[in-house]
Parts: C-alpha cells; structure tokens; sequence
C-alpha cells in the first residue's frame, strides 16, 4: 500500500471511531446508526471490494478477494505489461473513478478520457500491472511484484 492510500485508510478509519465514541458518550441514536453503517460498510469493502491476492494458473489469473475469487481466463488476455502513472496519464488520459476509494486502494471501474472503461483494483499509485483483453474491459492491478506477475502471465500465455 501506497504511504499516501495508507494515510488516507486511517484517516477514513477515524469516522467510525469518532461516531461511535459519540454515540456512547452523548447516547445519540444518529450517531449510533452511522457508526454501524460506516463499520458495515467498511466490512462491505474489505470482504468483496479489496483483493488480497493475485494468482496466476496456467488457464487464468484469479483475483482473490476474502468474500470472493475473480477469474481472467489466459485466452482473453491480449497483453500485459507494468505501467507507470506517468505513461498510464498519457496513454489513457484524464480518468474517473466508479467505485471505491481510499479505503485500502481504489477499486471498481476508472472511465478514462481516451480509452473508455477499465476495472481496477490497485492499492498503488505507480507501477500498475495493465491486463489487456480481448472481450472484456482491461484490468489494472498492483500486486506485490509486478514483475513476477507479467512474466508468470506472459510463461502462460506462450
């Protein structure tokens, strides 16, 4: 996790804290209620929003989330390859997030200026794993190892 995301993820953590102290030191219902909403809606982004893990197989790349797994299949990826934010920003162009963000990373759907819908799940802000695919709309990533991951998937594509 990026320092900048890591800081934002704390800072986020303090909403809840805040509202639920309130809520017990002023036994205020409102306040009550958005803690339990914010501590149910963080578990939301944890459980299905985060993923924890990327495996390549040797017919798919999983995307591990604790309450769920994704699955790329091998013969929908064109190409993959690591991106800096710098030439994603250039290839790409401006882009907007549709979903999470700042709860541990950003996840969901970015539009981009240039090149339309991609899904990503990144916890980065550089060295993003770009997967290009054939049918479906292309996946940014920032695993652990960059590296290791594209030239696992690139083994398994040849």
């Amino acid at each position: 996790m990026s320092p900048l995301i890591r800081g934002l993820t704390i800072a986020l953590w303090a909403l809840p804290l805040f509202f639920g102290i309130f809520a017990l030191v002023s036994r205020q219902l409102i306040a009550g209620i958005v803690f339990l909403f914010l501590i149910t809606l963080y578990g939301v982004v944890w459980l299905w929003c985060r993923p924890s893990y990327f495996v390549v197989y040797r017919n798919y790349v999983e995307i591990v989330f604790p309450g769920w797994r994704r699955k790329i299949p091998m013969q929908d990826v064109s190409s993959i390859r690591i991106i800096s934010n710098d030439a994603f920003q250039q290839e790409f162009g401006w882009a907007m997030r549709i979903g999470v963000g700042g709860l541990w990373g950003g996840f969901g759907w970015l539009w981009t200026y240039r090149r339309g819908f991609l899904e990503f799940y990144i916890s980065q802000l550089d060295n993003f794993v770009l997967i290009e695919r054939v049918t479906e709309k292309s996946v940014l990533i920032t695993p652990e190892n960059p590296g290791q991951l594209v030239e696992a998937v690139e083994e398994a594509i040849a």
